[in-house]
């Protein structure tokens, strides 16, 4: 019997997968239980559209992230933070900092989980900061620490 999963079973597939199953375990386990339904064409026409439905708006997710990194790429954040002698910060510049910046001067909101910092920055100068838009965009923002 075929079946459309519903959900992730071990060792069948994962949801949305069509499968083989015996007639008994298709019957008295995997429709039961809410994991799958029979595969019929009215079933397998709407996980064909949905699966269209889905790519469609993973692209445009996913342009909307390229056209984010153009807009992204040439602005300049500027945080001024009190500093010592050396060019010593008194603190340090985080990702809330700058997502915070990025909002007030770029009229730009950016989640602080976006911003992939190793470390905060403790020194004064220009430093180049990913920003990750999309599992597959990165984006490059400059952030240019000055003493207040």
């Amino acid at each position: 019997m075929k079946i459309i999963l519903i959900q992730d079973v071990k060792k069948h597939g994962k949801k949305g997968d069509v499968i083989n199953v015996s007639d008994g375990y298709a019957k008295n386990y995997l429709i039961p239980q809410g994991l799958g339904i029979e595969a019929t064409k009215a079933s397998i026409n709407d996980l064909n559209l949905k699966n269209q439905a889905e790519n469609k708006k993973k692209e445009e997710e996913l342009n909307m992230a390229s056209k984010l990194k153009d807009e992204l790429t040439n602005k300049v954040v500027i945080i001024p933070v009190k500093a010592g002698e050396g060019g010593k910060l008194f603190g340090s510049v985080n990702s809330k900092k700058i997502a915070l910046a990025t909002k007030e001067q770029l009229k730009f909101k950016l989640d602080k989980k976006k911003i992939q910092l190793d470390e905060p920055i403790r020194t004064l100068g220009n430093h180049m900061v990913p920003i990750k838009l999309h599992p597959k965009v990165t984006a490059q923002l400059t952030v240019k620490v000055t003493e207040q």
